[in-house]
C-alpha cells in the first residue's frame, strides 16, 4: 500500500525544518508556519496520489471484469439465415425458386405425408418445367408463405 516509512520521513524532516527555522527566524514566524503546512499538506498530496495509483494497479475484481467485458451479441442460427436467404432468393428469381427451393419444398410435403392442395402440388411437382426467361421473378413472399403454412400443418 503507501510506504508508511516515505510518510513519517517527510513528516519529520518538515518539523525538523520547522525548528531549525523559527531558531534561526530569517522571517516572520506566520510565514514560517504557513511554509509548514503547505509542506505537510504536499506530503499528504504525495500519499493519497500513491494510494490512488496503487488501488489502480490493482487487479479487477470478477464483478468489475464483467461490467467491463465485451459482450457479444446473440446471434441467429446460420441455418435459420440459410433459409431466410433462399426464400428471399425464390422471390426474386424464377430460376433460383425451381433450381433451389422448389426441390428442398418438394422434399419436405414428401416427408410429412405428401398430402397437399393441388395449387401447391402443382407449384412444387417435381416435372414442373423450368422458367423460360432466366431473368423472371420468382414466386411472391406471399405465395411462399401459404406453401410454407401448408406444409408446417401437415
Amino acid at each position: 500500500m503507501i510506504e508508511l516509512r516515505r510518510i513519517v520521513t517527510g513528516f519529520a524532516l518538515a518539523t525538523l525544518a520547522l525548528i531549525v527555522l523559527l531558531g534561526v527566524r530569517p522571517v516572520r514566524v506566520e510565514t514560517i508556519l504557513a511554509g509548514y503546512a503547505l509542506a505537510l499538506a504536499a506530503i499528504v498530496l504525495a500519499a493519497l496520489t500513491a494510494a490512488i495509483t496503487a488501488a489502480r494497479e490493482t487487479p479487477p475484481s470478477h464483478f468489475e471484469h464483467e461490467l467491463t467485458r465485451e459482450h457479444i451479441p446473440p446471434t441467429r442460427p446460420a441455418e435459420l439465415v440459410r433459409v431466410e436467404r433462399e426464400l428471399t432468393l425464390a422471390a426474386s428469381s424464377g430460376v433460383h425458386f425451381h433450381t433451389r427451393l422448389r426441390p428442398l419444398l418438394w422434399d419436405i410435403a414428401q416427408a410429412r405425408g405428401g398430402a397437399l392442395d393441388d395449387v401447391t402440388r402443382e407449384l412444387l411437382r417435381p416435372d414442373a418445367p423450368a422458367p423460360e426467361d432466366p431473368a423472371a421473378p420468382g414466386v411472391p413472399l406471399r405465395r411462399l408463405r401459404k406453401v410454407i403454412d401448408t406444409l408446417e400443418a401437415m
